[in-house]
Parts: structure tokens; sequence; C-alpha cells
């Protein structure tokens, strides 16, 4: 049992309280105001009191690997060394800082993103495997456009020391830990699933080999960056569709497992989160976000990334659809977060869709209240984690920490005013910035900060 103000330690690193900022895009890029953009999106959150702040995906590697415009790459050991600013302020604060490191495979952008394809006609998609038969065919109805290369054995290899690099120059940089992005299609899932692993050699094949990728990851870190503190997401591949459609997929209890293989390996956390095969809204439920998609002052931009106004309506309406499939559901990760902690000793975070400080309390255990798991019905009062996160809440409320840790000493039951709108999320396939652009909710915020409600009491 543990409250939401009490340290925690992940590896050998104790982070203050059990309140994390889940990772977000920040759309910085690499260019001159890079550094001033991510400590301004930042260091809100480590100033209001939040414990750990974990940057948005990164890419370990200079070329492609991107899943949005405007993702900070860390394959530059000068910009990196930069990046020391931003880590100092951080820990001015009193908070630790993560870096998320990243590469997109077969969801980046010289994947889906027409306009970065035709600037970048000699930029190769690389895969674990060849695409299965569903993505093929969205290739042949030219909804997506696939020409991938598949990574021989020892490039697999030369990626994994790419992480292990960025890992390294991180570190130098000043960062506390290193975060993997083992979710929302990223190439760690796509190693890791069925659906797109069937690979014939070390890493591809039986649930154990196609676990060896992170394995290496994991060495090649220790060896270049030394006993920093390692976590990853774990995915559960529950949302995607079921079969015929999609056959092979990881269920729960494929997921319980791979987290004991990484603590087992030596992962020092893990984030056990459920995501579809493919990108979708099943990592953002939620309502459809029609004042994003309504703005035409973006849908040029969104035609550039989509292809025309005819891919974006589809895309538009796909979305729609989604809404209505995984519309919100609070802490929705909880049941899968109960199994794996129930299995490990290394710390478990979670995350999606936690909204408010009592929901915090009994996700931890601090509550003494049961509560019916959102998956399986059961009741458990016994903690389901041991931090909680949020991502989207942080866009409507930059200095959110302090409302929730304030209310230890107030014993108010504040929530996020964040409504799950999505807003902010559909913008950012044209590189905007990560913001809230609800108008109730910027007109909350508002309130809130003239009632100083943001202000925080020092220890």
């Amino acid at each position: 049992m543990a409250t939401l103000e009490e340290p925690l330690e992940i590896g050998d690193v104790t982070v203050p309280n059990r309140l994390y900022r889940a990772p977000l895009l920040e759309c910085a890029g690499n260019g001159p105001d890079a550094v001033e953009t991510l400590i301004e999106d930042l260091e809100p959150a480590a100033e209001s009191g939040v414990g750990l702040i974990c940057q948005g995906a990164t890419i370990v590697r200079g070329d492609g690997g991107c899943a949005a415009p405007g993702m900070t790459r860390v394959h530059d050991p000068e910009f990196v060394a930069r990046l020391s600013r931003l880590t100092d302020r951080i820990h001015d604060h009193g908070s630790r800082i993560f870096i998320q490191l990243e590469h997109g495979g077969l969801r980046s952008m010289e994947t889906w993103h027409a306009e970065y394809r035709s600037e970048h006609p000699d930029l190769e998609q690389l895969a674990v495997s060849d695409p299965p038969w569903q993505l093929r065919l969205l290739d042949r109805i030219g909804f997506l456009e696939y020409d991938p290369h598949v990574l021989t054995t020892a490039e697999v290899y030369e990626l994994a020391t790419d992480f292990g690099r960025a890992a390294a120059r991180a570190v130098g940089a000043g960062y506390d830990g290193v975060h993997l992005a083992g979710a929302n299609m990223g190439i760690v899932q796509q190693f890791l699933s069925p659906f797109y692993n069937r690979r014939d050699d070390e890493f591809g094949g039986s649930p154990e080999a196609r676990l060896e990728f992170l394995a290496v990851v994991h060495d090649e870190i220790r060896d270049r960056a030394g006993e920093v503190p390692l976590m990853t997401k774990v995915p559960a591949e529950t949302p995607a569709p079921p079969a015929p459609v999609v056959r092979r997929k990881l269920s729960l209890e494929d997921g319980v497992e791979i987290a004991r293989r990484l603590e087992r390996i030596g992962y020092d956390a893990v984030v056990p989160v459920q995501t579809s095969v493919v990108w979708d809204m099943s990592i953002v439920r939620g309502e459809y976000p029609d004042h994003a998609w309504d703005n035409e002052a973006l849908h040029e931009e969104y035609d550039a990334a989509f292809g025309g106004s005819t891919r974006r309506r589809l895309v538009a309406l796909a979305n729609r659809v989604q809404s209505l499939q995984y519309d919100f559901e609070p802490a929705w990760n909880e049941d899968f977060c109960r199994r794996v902690r129930e299995r490990l000793s290394i710390p478990v975070l979670a995350e999606g869709g936690i909204r408010g400080r009592e929901e915090m309390d009994r996700l931890l255990g601090s509550s003494g209240e049961p509560e019916a798991s959102t998956v399986s019905g059961a009741t458990d009062d016994g903690p389901a984690c041991d931090m909680v996160g949020m991502a989207r809440p942080f866009y409507a409320e930059p200095r959110l920490g302090a409302r929730l840790l304030e209310s230890e000493s107030t014993g108010d039951d504040p929530r996020v005013i964040c409504e799950s709108c999505n807003n902010c999320t559909v913008p950012q396939v044209t590189g905007a910035p990560g913001i809230c652009r609800t108008p109730d909710v910027l007109r909350k915020r508002r309130e809130l900060e003239h009632a100083g409600a943001y202000d925080r009491t020092e220890p």
C-alpha cells in the first residue's frame, strides 16, 4: 500500500512521488528552438511537483522512424548534449526525467505520410517481417503504401546498437532513466507481436525469440550507459479486431509472460498497456475530435499528410467509427496492470484513462475501498500498480501536478478538466504542437489559474 506522495525506487533512482507525466508528442524537432520548446512543454509538470517526467518518443536514428512530424531525434551527440539544459531545469524542481526511445518501423511517416514520402523517395521503410495480409490489402486499395525493407539479422543487431548509443548520449546529458516505446505499433511491439513478427532467425518464431530484440537492447544499453534505470511498455493486443480479421495477437496472458521475462532479463520497471495491432484510438480512447477535423484552416495540411481530400475524409470516417468502438473507459489498463503486478517484484506503472485523485489512490491501494475490475469483473482492493501517470490531461493542464498533490492536505478529490475529446491529437499529423484546443476546457483552466489552483505549497 502506498500513497501518491510516497517516493518510489526505479532501479537505483529515487522518484520523489508516484505521479508521472506519461510520454506525449512534444513536436519539438531538432531545430535551433528544440531544447527551449522541450523546456516549455516539460518544465511546468516538474514545477507543479510531478515526480517523474517521461519525455515523449525520441527517434534513435538520423533518418526515418518518425511516427509523426516534428519528433525529436537523438542520434547527434552535439544536439543531445544541449538537452542538459532541459534535464537541469527538471532537476531544479526535484523531479526526475526519463527519455523514451523509439523507432516507428512500419508505423513511420515513410509509410503513411504522403508529402513526406514524396520528399524522401529513397527512404526505406523498415519492417520486422513482410507486412501481414491485412496491411497488404490496405496497400492494394491505395489507403497506405508499403514497400518495406525487412531487417536482416545483422541489421537488427545494428538497430539495437542504435538504441544503446542513444541511451548513452541521454545519460550523458543528465537523463535519469530510459523508457522504451514498447507499444503503440512501434518497432518494439512489431518484434513482440505474432501479428507482425514471422521471422525465422533468433528474433522470431517462439514467444521467447520474439522477445530477443528487447533482450539485446537491454544488453546494449547496459554496456554503453551503465546501470541506468530501464523500463518499457508491455503490450497486450486485446483491442485488435477478432478472428478471422486478426488471428495472431498478444493476449493479456501473453503480456503478463512478457513482463515476467523482462524482469528476468534485468528491466527495472514495466508499463502494461492494451493496444491494437494498428495505429488507432485504442490508446487515446474518448470522443470523436470533431473540432479538429472541422477546422478548415488545417484541411490543406491534412490533405498533404494523407494524400488528398478523399483520403482525409476516409481517415476522419475511420476516426469516427473508432470513437464508437473505443469509447472512454476509466483506468482501462487496470486489470492488465494488476495481473502483471501480482507476478512481478519490480515497479509496475499504470496509465490510460486515469482522471482523478480518488482513482489514483485506489490504483495504488491506499484508498482501502474495493472496486470491480474494469475487465474481469473481479473485486480486488489490493494495489494495481506502484505509480500512476497521465498523458493528454497535461496538454489541458501543464501544471496539473499541483492540484493532485496538494489534495492530500485539503482532502479534496480533484479531477482533471481534460474531456478526452482528442482535439489535441489529430492536428499532430501536421506537426502542430501538442496543446489543448477545446474552448470549454481552456476556459476552465483559466478559471482554475485565477483561483490559484496551480499554486504549489513548497515542502
